[in-house]
């Protein structure tokens, strides 16, 4: 069995977060005391999504190591986009829209870091990048920058195709300014981010080293896919969101029970903290064994997310609804899933219709599309017509059956896409 690191690149290797790094030892060695090291998120919404907890994890681990973590929220480089790992420009934000979605970002990743007396900042790149001269920056740090080499990184090789504008062309320059303006400001050392920032961070570290002669180190982490090869956090009704607003908790939880068995160890390394020596046990399990341990990655990766109390409510929903499975072993972690909890049907995705909708009925395909189980009529129609729809866990057979006041029980009309995704209706008012 692996014990836990007392070095946080051991962690991050060991839990798997490290595709590249700049010279392992010399970064391992400096790593022995602490350090300031960021990251960048992207402001182009008021909530991150499951594909963005690798990089929160991150720096979760760097804190828990006496490391300070800064939050670089990119509301100025977000105004010009960027173009690594995309296929075409994306939709640029006005200034407002940027400011509110980064201070319900920080809302959000309040849940992981600690922002109080100083242990992680969070920083906007606005507060350096709008004021920029340009003329002066082209000759400050434009000079530094080789033409030839940008166009053989990666982030703008599969951009060619498609079309690369001069704006964002920019953008690798203006990453590596924000990694030289922390380095001057905050001792800021190291920057991690996704494995395709890579020539992003190379370049930054080249122009600190240029301008300053100070010494600067990055890690990028693997751009994960599921064991099926689907894109992490994107599911067949969209993207699965940290936001309780956007993706509810109940459907969070879900999204984790229903890992696939060959991802559960990675995930348990990667989603929670729990010690590496119980997470190895992982790979012997199999059956309901195994399904247990994805019960408690989904308690623990909701937890949080979204608080234990929460945690605990769709746990005792899920239970409730789709059986609940034996919590007992060595993965059970010390915080213990509450056993005797009354079922909160609370944590289930609730809509309201008015009650003159029910007693008319609504057909099965339009209602399943109207409450977001299927993304469209058609997807529903096929639903039910494949026999996956339920309500009430009753098979439906007709896509056209009605819905209405006759399946209402005292906890509504529950739905099901599967076995997989519920939903509840409930009299409106």
């Amino acid at each position: 069995m692996v014990p836990e690191a007392v070095n946080v690149f051991e962690t991050l290797n060991q839990r798997g977060f490290v595709a590249q790094s700049t010279d392992p030892e010399e970064i391992r060695g400096r790593l022995e005391k602490p350090v300031t090291g960021y990251i960048g998120f992207d402001p182009t919404a008021d909530s991150l999504h499951v594909g963005s907890l690798v990089p929160i994890m991150a720096l979760a681990h760097m804190q828990r190591h006496g490391h300070r973590p800064v939050v670089l929220v990119g509301g100025g480089t977000g105004l010009v986009g960027d173009p690594s790992g995309k296929t075409e420009m994306r939709k640029l934000l006005s200034l407002e829209e940027i400011a509110s979605n980064s201070q319900a970002l920080k809302a959000q990743l309040s849940r992981f870091i600690d922002f109080s007396d100083g242990k992680a900042l969070l920083v906007n790149n606005a507060d350096w990048l709008l004021d920029l001269r340009y003329i002066e920056f082209l000759r400050d740090v434009g000079k530094h920058f080789s033409v030839n080499r940008m166009l053989a990184a990666e982030s703008y090789r599969l951009r060619f195709e498609a079309g690369l504008n001069f704006v964002e062309f920019n953008y690798m320059l203006l990453q590596a300014y924000d990694f030289l303006y922390l380095s001057e400001h905050y001792d800021c050392e190291l920057q991690m981010g996704g494995n395709d920032q890579w020539g992003n961070i190379v370049a930054g570290i080249d122009l600190i080293r240029r301008k300053g002669g100070r010494n600067s180190y990055a890690i990028t982490f693997p751009l994960l896919t599921t064991a099926s090869g689907a894109k992490m956090g994107k599911t067949a009704a969209g993207a699965v969101w940290l936001s309780a607003q956007r993706t509810s908790p109940f459907d969070f939880y879900q999204f984790w029970v229903n890992t696939d068995d060959l991802d559960v160890e990675r995930f348990l390394r990667l989603y929670t903290f729990l010690p590496l020596p119980e997470i190895e046990v992982v790979r012997r399990l199999e059956g309901q064994e195994l399904n247990a341990c994805k019960t408690i990655l989904a308690y623990e990766v909701t937890a949080l997310t979204h608080g234990r109390d929460q945690a605990v409510s769709v746990f005792e929903a899920a239970s409730g609804i789709f059986g609940r499975r034996d919590l007992s072993g060595e993965l059970l972690p010390s915080s213990s899933i509450p056993r005797e909890a009354k079922k909160e049907v609370s944590a289930i995705p609730t809509s309201e219709i008015a009650l003159h909708r029910l007693d008319a009925g609504i057909p099965a395909f339009q209602l399943f599309a109207e409450i977001g189980l299927c993304l469209s009529r058609g997807a529903a129609r096929r639903l039910i017509e494949q026999g996956g729809a339920y309500v009430n866990e009753e098979r439906l057979h007709e896509f056209d059956a009605l819905i209405g006041c006759r399946h209402l029980t005292a906890d509504g009309i529950l739905l099901k896409a599967g076995r997989k995704r519920v939903h509840r209706i409930r009299v409106q008012g």
